[in-house]
This record gives C-alpha cells, sequence and structure tokens, in this order.
C-alpha cells in the first residue's frame, strides 16, 4: 500500500536540486555570514579568523574529499545557538538569496507543484536557509546539511548524511532551470543509499520539541477526575476586583467572548477624582483594544451583550466592607459563587502606607467581605516571587508565616502591627520641630540668590519637603525590612503578608491562592501580541535594544515568563475549582519548570528580535544597533566595564572639562543615563542575578488534564508548548515595541477611534442587580471563542 506525502500528493517524491536550478548556492558564504554575526565581539573576530585560515586549506580539502571539506567548514559553527541560526538564516535568505532566485527555475517548481506532485528540497547549505526557502515556494519538505545540536547549541558537528558540493563541472553545466530528480540520480549524486536518502527527508517548518513529563499526584483528594469549565460557571455570580489592571482586563474578555454562560459579572471599581467607576470602566471599554475581537464578532450586539453580563459596583477594596452600600454589599454577599481579587499595588519599592493599603489591608478587607458570603470562594492572585531569597525547586506547599530567611519566630500578625508602628513614628516625626528646624536649614542653605525666600514661600517650601523626607522614609523602611527578612523589595514583602494573613484568618473558607510568574505579552487572546503599560520586561528588554552590551545576570537562572492569556486560562479553571469544592490551596503559575527558558536565551532572544526590527529600518543608527548583543556576564566584570565603570570615567571627564562649560551638558546627561541604568540594574539584580528558582506549576495541570475534551482547545492551559523562538521574536518584542516602548520614550501610544458604548440606564442597573444574562443577547450558549508585570 503506497503511502500519501504530507501535501496528499503520491508517496514517491520528486527531488529538486537547489543549486543550479533556483540559486548559485555557495557553502563558505552562509557560514561566514553565521560566523560574523555571533553574538559577542571578540567571538566574531576569532570565528573569522578560522574562516580565513580554513580558506587557505579549502581547495586542498574540497580536491581530497568533499565531504569531509563540508564538515571542516561548519565547525566553525561550534556553540552558535539554534536560535540565533534560526534568526540569520531567515535574514540570509530574505536579503541575500530571495533576490537571486532564478525566476524560470522558481516557474518550473511551481508548475510541479500545481501538478500535485510531492517536492522535496535538496540542497547543500544549511537547515536554516533552506527552511525559508521552502516555505518562500511553498514546499513542505527538504534534504539539507543538519548540524548536531546539544541544549540548543551546535556542537560544529553536520548529521548525516552530509550534502557535499557539487562539482566543478556541474558548476559550469549545472545551470538548468528544471532541478528535478529521481531517487536514483539523487542517490548516484550524493553518493549515499536510497534508504539513507528517504531517511533524510525533514518537514520545511520549524519544529520544536515538546517536553513531556508525566503528571503524578501523590495525594488525589481534592483533584478532580473529571472538569467541565461551562458546567461549573453556568449562571454563577463573580466578583471581579482589579478590572482595570492588565490581567483583570483580559480575563473580563475572556469570560465574555469564551464563556457566554456565565451569569454575571460585577465589577468592583473605585472612583478616581472626578470620575466614577462606572464612568471609568465605560473609557475603558470605549479605548481598550482588549474588547475588539468582541465587538467585531457580536457588532451592533456588543453593548447590549456586555450590559446583560457586566455590571460596576462603585467601591473600595482598601476600604472596610470594599466601600459598599450595605443594601449592595447584603445583595452580592447572598448571590456571588466566586470573588477574585487580582488588585494590588506592583511598585516594587513605594510608600510603605501605599504598600499596606493596596497589598494588605485591601486583602482583609476582601477576606472579610468573603466571610459574610453565603456561598462565595476567593481567588486571589499573588505573585510566584513571594519565595524570595531562596533557591531550588519551589513546591506548591503553603507555609503560614513564611519568611525566606526562615525565622521561625515570625507572625505576621505582629509583623503587621509592628509596620504600623514603624509608620505612626515616621509621621510623627515628620511633623515634629525638630525636622522642621532641619528643612529649613537645609532650605535656607539651598537658595541660589541673595534675596533668599519670603516667609511664606520658606513655610511652603518646609511642607513639601516634610511631604516628601516621609516618603522617603517610609520607602525606605518598607525596603529595609523586606530585605531584612530575605525578600528583595517591599512589593513582594506585602504580597507574602497578605498570604500569611489569609492562611492565618481564612480557616474553613474556600480560598485559592494563585501565584503568577512574570505575566507577559498574550499569544491568543484577546488577541495575539497584546500588551500593556511599562512592566520589568519592557524595561529591561527596551534597554538591550540599546548600545548596552553586558548584563550582569546567572545565565542558568530561568527568566519565568508566562503569557497573559495563559495565566487568564488558569484563572478560569480554579475558580471552576472553586465552585465545585475540588481547589487546592494554592497554585503556581510559571514556565521555568515545564518549559524553562533561562537568562542566557532569554538574552539572546531579546537581541534578536531587536535586530530583527533593526534590519528593516534605514539609517546608519538602526544598523549600528543591529550589531550590538548584550551578553551575560557576571556582577564584577559589569562593574569594572559597564555602566559603573563608564559612569566614573564621564565623571573624570567632567572635572578636566571643568573651565570649558559649554561641554559639559552632553557629559551631564550622559552621566544621568548611566544612572538610571545603574537603578534598574540594582532593581532587577533579584529576578536576573540571584535566586535560582524554579517554581512547580503542576497543581493548574491536573485541573486542565480533567477538562472535558471537547473544552480543552478554549480552556485548557498549556506552557509546554510554547515556543520560546517564536513567541519572543515575532510575539513579545515586536508587542512591546507597539504597546510599551513609546511610554518608554514618552511618546503616545497607537490609538483607535474610540467604540460607542453606553452604561445601561439606573432602571436597567436596579433590575439586573443580582440577575443572570436575558436572552437575545446575540451568542449562543454553544458558542466558543476561536512592572516586570506581575498580578
Amino acid at each position: 500500500m503506497q503511502e500519501s506525502s504530507p501535501r496528499g500528493g503520491p508517496a514517491t517524491p520528486v527531488f529538486w536540486r537547489v543549486e543550479g536550478s533556483l540559486l548559485n548556492l555557495s557553502t563558505v558564504r552562509p557560514v561566514a555570514f553565521f560566523a560574523w554575526n555571533a553574538q559577542g565581539f571578540a567571538e566574531r573576530w576569532l570565528r573569522r579568523g578560522a574562516i580565513f585560515l580554513q580558506a587557505l586549506l579549502r581547495p586542498l580539502l574540497y580536491a581530497s574529499h568533499r565531504v569531509f571539506a563540508t564538515r571542516v567548514v561548519h565547525a566553525v559553527l561550534r556553540d552558535i545557538s539554534r536560535d540565533r541560526l534560526d534568526l540569520l538564516g531567515e535574514e540570509y535568505f530574505q536579503y541575500n538569496l530571495q533576490p537571486q532566485l532564478r525566476p524560470a527555475g522558481v516557474q518550473k517548481l511551481r508548475d510541479a507543484l500545481a501538478m500535485g506532485q510531492r517536492v522535496v528540497l535538496v540542497s547543500q547549505g544549511l537547515e536554516h536557509i533552506i527552511r525559508p526557502l521552502a516555505l518562500y515556494l511553498g514546499v513542505e519538505e527538504l534534504i539539507c546539511n543538519r548540524l548536531e545540536f546539544r541544549d540548543g547549541y551546535a556542537t560544529g558537528r553536520l548529521l548525516e548524511p552530509v550534502i557535499r558540493p557539487r562539482g566543478a563541472l556541474a558548476l559550469i553545466t549545472g545551470g538548468d532551470p528544471d532541478g528535478s530528480r529521481d531517487l536514483h540520480q539523487l542517490v548516484r549524486e550524493l553518493r549515499i543509499a536510497p534508504s539513507t536518502a528517504m531517511a533524510a527527508v525533514a518537514p520545511a517548518q520549524r519544529q520544536m520539541s515538546v517536553p513531556e513529563r508525566p503528571l503524578v499526584r501523590f495525594d488525589s483528594a481534592r483533584a478532580p477526575e473529571r472538569l467541565s469549565i461551562r458546567e461549573s460557571l453556568a449562571g454563577k455570580h463573580i466578583l471581579l476586583i482589579g478590572v482595570t489592571g492588565f490581567i483583570g482586563k483580559v480575563w473580563l474578555a475572556h469570560i465574555l467572548e469564551d464563556l457566554p454562560e456565565i451569569g454575571r459579572i460585577y465589577l468592583l471599581v473605585r472612583s478616581q477624582k472626578s470620575n466614577s467607576g462606572a464612568q471609568r470602566f465605560k473609557k475603558m471599554v470605549e479605548e481598550s483594544p482588549v474588547f475588539d475581537p468582541l465587538q467585531e464578532r457580536l457588532g451592533a450586539q456588543f453593548a447590549a451583550y456586555l450590559n446583560a453580563r457586566v455590571k460596576v459596583v462603585e467601591g473600595d477594596a482598601s476600604q472596610p466592607g470594599l466601600g459598599l452600600e450595605p443594601a449592595l454589599a447584603a445583595r452580592l454577599q447572598a448571590s456571588l459563587d466566586v470573588v477574585i481579587n487580582s488588585s494590588g499595588l506592583t511598585d516594587f519599592n513605594p510608600d510603605l502606607r501605599d504598600a499596606l493599603a493596596g497589598n494588605v489591608d485591601a486583602v482583609a478587607n476582601v477576606l472579610e467581605f468573603v466571610r459574610s458570603c453565603r456561598h462565595a470562594g476567593l481567588l486571589h492572585l499573588s505573585t510566584c516571587y513571594v519565595a524570595g531569597a531562596r533557591d531550588g525547586r519551589i513546591s506548591e506547599q503553603v507555609q503560614p508565616n513564611y519568611t525566606p530567611v526562615g525565622d521561625p519566630s515570625f507572625d505576621a500578625e505582629r509583623e503587621l502591627e509592628n509596620l504600623r508602628r514603624v509608620v505612626a513614628e515616621a509621621v510623627q516625626r515628620s511633623e515634629s520641630d525638630d525636622l522642621g528646624e532641619e528643612l529649613r536649614r537645609q532650605s535656607l542653605e539651598k537658595k541660589t540668590n541673595g534675596n533668599g525666600l519670603s516667609p511664606a514661600a520658606l513655610e511652603n517650601q518646609i511642607r513639601k519637603n516634610r511631604i516628601r523626607w516621609l516618603r522617603t522614609a517610609l520607602t525606605e523602611a518598607g525596603t529595609r525590612r523586606a530585605q531584612e527578612l530575605g525578600w528583595p523589595n517591599t512589593y513582594t514583602f506585602t504580597k507574602s503578608l497578605a498570604e500569611s494573613l489569609l492562611q492565618n484568618r481564612g480557616a474553613g473558607l474556600a480560598i485559592a491562592l494563585v501565584r503568577p510568574a512574570i505575566v507577559e505579552t498574550s499569544q491568543a487572546k484577546p488577541f495575539l501580541g497584546w500588551n500593556e503599560g511599562i512592566n520589568t520586561s519592557a524595561s529591561l528588554s527596551y534597554l538591550l535594544g540599546t548600545y548596552f552590551r553586558q548584563l550582569p545576570s546567572n545565565a542558568r537562572k530561568s527568566l519565568d515568563i508566562i503569557p497573559v492569556d495563559t495565566v487568564c486560562r488558569g484563572m478560569t479553571l480554579i475558580a471552576a475549582a472553586i465552585v465545585q469544592r475540588c481547589h487546592q490551596p494554592l497554585y503556581q503559575l510559571a514556565t521555568s519548570v515545564t518549559n524553562p527558558c533561562d537568562m542566557r536565551r532569554s538574552i539572546e532572544l531579546t537581541c534578536l528580535a531587536h535586530r530583527k526590527f533593526y534590519r528593516t529600518q534605514n539609517g546608519v543608527q538602526h544598523q549600528l544597533r543591529m550589531r550590538f548583543d548584550t551578553i551575560p556576564v557576571s556582577k564584577e566584570r559589569y562593574q569594572r566595564l559597564s555602566a559603573p565603570a563608564q559612569k566614573a570615567v564621564i565623571k573624570s571627564l567632567q572635572r578636566l572639562t571643568a573651565p570649558f562649560p559649554f561641554l559639559q551638558p552632553p557629559l551631564v546627561r550622559t552621566e544621568r543615563g548611566l544612572e538610571r541604568v545603574e537603578k534598574l540594574i540594582e532593581l532587577f539584580e533579584p529576578f536576573i542575578l540571584h535566586n535560582e528558582q524554579d517554581f512547580e506549576a503542576e497543581h493548574v495541570e491536573w485541573l486542565s488534564q480533567a477538562l472535558l475534551n471537547q473544552e480543552k482547545a478554549v480552556f485548557g492551559y498549556d506552557t509546554r508548548s510554547l515556543d520560546w523562538w517564536e513567541y519572543w521574536i515575532n510575539v513579545h518584542i515586536p508587542a512591546l515595541r507597539k504597546w510599551t516602548y513609546p511610554l518608554i520614550e514618552g511618546r503616545p501610544v497607537e490609538t483607535q477611534p474610540r467604540r460607542s458604548y453606553h452604561l445601561p440606564s439606573s432602571r436597567d442597573d436596579q433590575a439586573g442587580t443580582g440577575c443572570g444574562p436575558t436572552a437575545g443577547n446575540g451568542m449562543s450558549t454553544g458558542t466558543t471563542g476561536a512592572t516586570w508585570q506581575y498580578s
């Protein structure tokens, strides 16, 4: 019985030799291109020197043994990553080979494809440049030279069979546009066995190996065997706190598009200045691209569908009772099934008062609200980095009163009282006469003219300085206390404190702590490539797109990034498990165990993504930036050769040029820029240099495994099949360049016309309180949708 080809044509392939019919492709030039575009400057020159030496020996090697000569040429690519070779291969084809394609040969090949023939491209070139050629021509299979890789890096060895270059006679006579060969002609030309030739046929699509690891349940008491999102959440009422944030917004759009069976989603939105919570939500719906797919799908029914399922309730999680009117709070507490808290302050080192109010007090208020509910459970978003300064594998086990330093006497309740005492003492100190006199003296010393300050202006300056002193003192106090206990910053400290309070105070309640890692660009929902705001990854990746060369980092440490829509799928699974009361106390949503991407690879992928963008731009600056690849270095080398050392040089130049004031402004600007780089690196060192952590994420995978097969495409949680090369180069960095880099540069983000959306009238609003969606909403029940940013 004859097998069918991937194209559905005959099994017997037509082999099409690239050299001669489509291109005059040499072996050395692509290898030289790869070598000259290696990651480091020194590495580039060493590889180019090796190629020069090979050029002296190549005629002798080629005359004696063409296969051996081909192996020697490719040995210079040792230790270049597959990621770099794939990107450079695409670039080499697009800018070097594609313009040289022979039209007659291309037409012949396409005629063969049109006739339904199974065409296999054959070339002496590396797969990294022949694959883009095959995809451009519409060919699905190829035979070409392939490098051996270990852990993603080339060993310099070619795999069998080695496609040797054509002979001298073929270079002269082999210009026929018809490059077709049958199997017998091919094996005679390549001097290999027929079985070897057929075994060498490989798909043209870039292949990714999906890591497979069995899920072992040591304690399956609460692990469901069967889970249906639609059955669990149909008609259920959910209160979402934090809808204006990155995660909350995407989760709302995900539920509205993929789960029309939902009962009603209440959104707790606080007023801001003169804007009510409803007005803020209205503006968000009108302006945010998150709702574009849903509007395109529903058209004129968009507003009616949204109003039937969503109700804004004005309140404030930092206030007791969530700041709700008592009657409204009672109705919600009687009808809610799940409360999702995705709110919080994400600044790393904020004023301690703000951190406690947003990350601790608000959580305590949410907990008390849930306690008063008839049957609601709580899904609370925290962060993986509450683990703090510790290395190794981080399990999904809750530890009450946890500290990274392992202090057995630590008590979260007592710590909270102490922090409030610190705040009170700082406020008292800021209002003292002693501080006032000190600030008065400093203000008088800083006067820049002989007239000094008027009494009123002086008092106003002292008042401002008191406020500034208090904010600085409380910021430093929070950071200092966090680092004493093993957390890198106030953010992770207060997030962990909130987790301990939930464990201590939440006994008997259905609570699930959800810890996402670094939440980044979407890979599917609401659409491919959505990101928002200036987050950690954006700041660092922007820096790597400049002339910055040396990033202090641990090359082995995983940069644990997870797409925002994957996080939202995990949240939906966990919400369903809470409703069914089959949830675990803790869920981590991370990739460092299931699909790790270490810092070395993350840095290189970021630089490759920048290179791909700069290659499309004109101008000397873009061409120069394209050649500046950042490399991971030690902290000592960074201090010796990078920003700190460069700042010292600039300061020396400032002293030398002091007699020439006109030379000072550019030096001052450069010094300030280097200071910003130093502060950025210092802020993120715990996440890129220290704390080699791997976060388990099995609990959510248990839920996804139990999901009904027909629901897995829409609600399944999967991080193992994430292709980091594709995600980083073609999704994540382009998304940051579109949505985030303009904010860093002080430019406006690309906007679109505001959509029309009207809030429901007061009568409709009251009638809908506590009720599910009405009929006639335009979507049937079975319809499915086709900082460093933490929670």
